[in-house]
């Protein structure tokens, strides 16, 4: 696995933020004033006040992201999603990987419901809360030999597996950017990632006999840095983009999480809106613990939509 200097992981981070910061700050900024030499106004081109209301200047948009302190989403995701797995016995090494989509006949496409809520409790202060799961079932005869949590099932056999994967994202978050139609801020999260993988096998090509069952569990609470922006493009559309990143190594885990979501809000009630956008999460985990050893490389994006209730 690639390990990250603490120079690279700055510079990317810098090249993720830089650029959407730099032009919202530069939309922002106030116009140049006119110099001394310009010529001097004349009284048919100055402004009088029966001058008509179009050229006065409009005031930006007001939408309800950017205004409500409690929003609710709930809807789902057309995820592709793809595993590769390698599992070994306790203590032992991590096995060979498995791409759980070939080899157990899992689905690679998936509808993938997922909630989430977003509490502003103070102007610049906000609390995220997301979570979404997604269970899969396969049956396939396998056409090479794997091993499985140190177990060495052979080509021949029939499998019947299943997959789940949950990710439970908490996060709290400060706009130190923030005007009435736009904010940009960063935070600290956390993704609790948990994976479980079982595998029943029968007939006479077991390696171990003629049939058996195996599975593999993990839990891993994974720290992110986060970073955010909302903009409101009119008072009923809207665009809110989040990113979650972080590389690290802690205990008995190491590993990298991303997890990317660009959503584009139409709200045209006051409490329910209606959303679509992007939704992803990778994640490249190297698990080295007693009794489970083994690597996970996960995938999971694809368009989303959902309903939106604010309060």
């Amino acid at each position: 696995m690639r390990t990250w200097t603490l120079g690279q992981r700055i510079g990317l981070w810098l090249a993720l933020t830089a650029f959407p910061a730099a032009a919202v700050l530069a939309a922002d900024a106030p116009a140049e004033s006119v110099p001394a030499t310009a010529a001097p106004v004349s009284a048919a081109t100055a402004p009088t006040k029966n001058a008509p209301a179009s050229e006065a200047v409009e005031p930006p948009p007001l939408h309800s992201l950017l205004q409500d302190p409690l929003r609710i989403n709930l809807g789902a995701f057309y995820a592709s999603v793809t595993n590769l797995a390698a599992v070994g016995g306790p203590g032992g090494a991590g096995g060979v990987a498995v791409n759980l989509e070939n080899a157990f006949g899992l689905s690679d496409y998936n509808v993938v419901g997922e909630a989430s809520l977003h509490w502003r409790f103070t102007q610049r202060w906000r609390l995220d809360l997301d979570y979404f799961n997604i269970n899969r079932n396969g049956t396939r005869t396998l056409a090479e030999d794997i091993t499985w949590n140190g177990t060495t099932v052979t080509a021949g056999t029939d499998v019947d597996a299943s997959a789940k994967f949950s990710d439970l994202r908490t996060a709290v978050g400060y706009s130190f950017f923030q005007r009435a139609d736009k904010e940009i801020g960063i935070g600290l999260g956390l993704h609790v990632a948990q994976s479980k993988t079982s595998i029943s096998y029968t007939g006479t090509g077991v390696a171990v006999g003629s049939g058996g069952a195996s599975s593999a569990n993990v839990t891993a609470p994974l720290p992110v840095l986060v970073f955010y922006s909302n903009f409101a493009l009119t008072n009923t559309w809207a665009m809110a983009f989040r990113l979650d990143w972080l590389s690290l190594a802690y205990g008995d885990y190491s590993g990298q999480i991303r997890a990317v979501a660009l959503d584009f809000l139409y709200q045209p009630y006051k409490h329910v809106g209606f959303g679509f956008g992007w939704h992803s999460l990778t994640l490249n985990l190297e698990v080295a613990k007693t009794d489970w050893s083994g690597t996970l490389k996960s995938g999971y994006q694809g368009p989303a939509a959902f309903v939106s209730l604010a309060y």
